[in-house]
């Protein structure tokens, strides 16, 4: 990094994140430096700040001086609440990618794939009750230290013993009803004496929660939601009061409440490095969504690929049609593939067994028969309904095989040139072996045996979802981010120092040679954490700390 980036990050590029008052502070590029290596060699604060004190590899990366005192390791975590406002996570990648193109490291109009893996929210599996109750429990703290006074005549010994302590109810405790009931009279109760102007973020979730387990039935009693009375699902149920944001899935055999974390890296044949060029951190929503969100932080980077590898969860035939036409990115992977009882039963004839004619307007099943009835209604848009009449059905072989007891057979498909573009992907598919990437051609020879390509290995796909995913480091949304950011930024410089940098001119550094030598030399003790606040004084190259740290108990310091 200190050699052919000159660092990721200047000081100059988070001018906007401090005031212009207040007393100076410390190099916030190289706090975003050191909190990648920290995250990169698995380092606590303390662990970290004491690197930067002693290690001379920190510090010729960060291009300190020897004898440089650091600082205090309470300062990363201040760095990090500060980082996690805004998009700030977001903006010290896009610096970091345009630092990296500059050096030939990453290019626009490449190749690029994306996938996902999940990251457990930092909170316990709560049943129902469990739930109502912590919530509950969370809302009352909130109000004590906001408005106590609130409090008065509602708070007795009951609710002690009920809310005094953190929820923790066996497998099968004693009636769950009744406490159920008792914990949403409380909670209600709760919620009408606290005014909207009065409510902490604990209290709002608290009301989230009564509205999505219970209901206020004609005669004003509470009862709990069914799904009759439209509860809603895991992908909308809060979890935790403690965070709002996290959510239940599945994926497949895999069930977690926590988040989903996106990465995009390139993928390109002709390079040794892959670098990360997007990293999303959302609530676990359809892959389908996310997609527009990747290719619009791509372009603002500008480092939209000209090919994008993704898997089917990602691709629709209107991503496909969009992502050409708006951003000019060829989407490669699978269309799912139709959900007809047809081919889920492998009986009958499905959609691709007809042949359509759009300048005719006409529809031909396998035997022969044609179509009658073309329709284009709006409230089926963009589909468009071909249909049979019962009388050509009717005497067919394979009526109850591809109509299923209704009288005519009804095909439904996509306008022309969305159709042929399903058509092709799915050419495409099977022709690739199922996996949507471009199928073996004269342009794919394998590299000859001189080529400087010929003993790489292929691309590494990236991590797929673990059955244990690693939970998180924060329990809030705005804090989830920096961790995949940081952690996904060690892939980034672990393969630029395997497989070695381009050739760039290099600033004018001094020898490492010179620096042991030197380093061996100006070694400064070491100073305890607890006067680290005294090492910007002025007077210190006199001497001055150094003269105190002699002789001093904890007690006179």
């Amino acid at each position: 990094m200190r050699d052919h980036l000159a660092g990721l990050w200047d000081d100059e590029d988070f001018v906007c994140w401090y005031p212009r008052d207040g007393r100076p502070g410390l190099s916030p590029a190289q706090l975003a430096t050191v909190c990648v290596l920290q995250f990169l060699l698995n380092l606590s604060d303390r662990q970290a700040a004491e690197a930067v004190r002693c290690r001379i590899d920190f510090e010729y990366a960060l291009a300190m001086e020897l004898d440089d005192p650091g600082f205090h390791h309470s300062v990363l975590t201040d760095f990090r609440d500060r980082l996690s406002q805004d998009d700030r996570a977001d903006q010290l990648l896009s610096l970091a990618l345009d630092r990296m193109r500059q050096a030939g490291l990453v290019k626009e109009r490449g190749r690029q794939r994306t996938d996902s893996t999940q990251v457990l929210a930092a909170a316990r599996e709560l049943t129902r009750l469990e739930l109502v109750l912590e919530a509950v429990r969370a809302a009352l703290e909130e109000a004590a230290g906001r408005a106590p006074e609130i409090l008065d005549e509602l708070v007795d010994a009951e609710w002690a013993v009920r809310y005094g302590r953190p929820v923790r109810l066996p497998s099968q405790p004693s009636h769950p009803v009744t406490r159920l009931k008792q914990a949403a009279t409380d909670a209600r109760r709760l919620l009408e004496r606290l005014p909207s102007h009065q409510r902490g973020p604990r209290a709002e979730v608290l009301r989230q929660i009564m509205v999505q387990n219970f209901l206020l039935d004609a005669r004003g009693t509470l009862r709990a939601r069914t799904e009759k009375d439209g509860q809603p699902k895991g992908a909308l149920r809060i979890v935790s009061p403690y965070d709002r944001e996290a959510r239940r899935a599945i994926r497949g055999n895999t069930r977690w409440s926590g988040y989903l974390v996106r990465v995009t890296e390139t993928c390109d044949a002709d390079t040794h490095v892959n670098l990360i060029t997007d990293i999303s951190t959302t609530t676990p929503t359809r892959d389908t969504e996310a997609l527009p969100g990747i290719h619009h932080r791509l372009r603002h980077r500008q480092l939209l690929p000209g090919q994008h590898l993704i898997d089917g969860g990602y691709v629709s035939i209107a991503l496909l049609d969009h992502s050409a036409r708006d951003h000019q990115v060829q989407l490669i992977g699978p269309v799912k593939a139709s959900g007809a009882w047809q081919r889920k039963e492998q009986t009958g004839f499905t959609r691709d067994d007809f042949t359509i004619d759009f300048d005719r307007r006409q529809v031909t099943c396998p035997n022969g028969q044609t179509s009658r009835n073309w329709i284009e209604a709006p409230a089926m848009a963009p589909y468009t309904a071909a249909r049979f009449h019962h009388t050509q059905c009717n005497p067919c072989p394979d009526r109850s095989a591809c109509t299923r007891g209704t009288s005519a057979r009804t095909v439904n498909f996509l306008p022309r040139h969305l159709h042929e573009l399903q058509a092709r992907n799915r050419t495409v598919s099977r022709t690739a072996g199922g996996n949507g990437s471009t199928p073996p051609g004269p342009e794919s020879k394998a590299p000859s045996a001189n080529s400087s390509t010929a003993t790489r290995p292929p691309p590494q796909p990236l991590p797929r979802p673990p059955q244990n995913p690693r939970p998180a480091r924060a329990d809030r949304h705005r804090h989830q981010h920096r961790a995949p950011l940081f952690t996904r930024t060690q892939p980034c410089l672990q393969s630029q120092t395997s497989h070695g940098l381009p050739e760039v001119p290099r600033l004018p550094q001094p020898e490492l040679g010179k620096l042991v030598a030197a380093r061996q030399v100006t070694r400064q003790p070491k100073i305890p954490d607890r006067v680290a606040h005294c090492l910007p004084c002025p007077r210190r190259q006199g001497g001055v700390v150094s003269q105190l740290s002699q002789g001093k108990s904890k007690k006179e310091w």
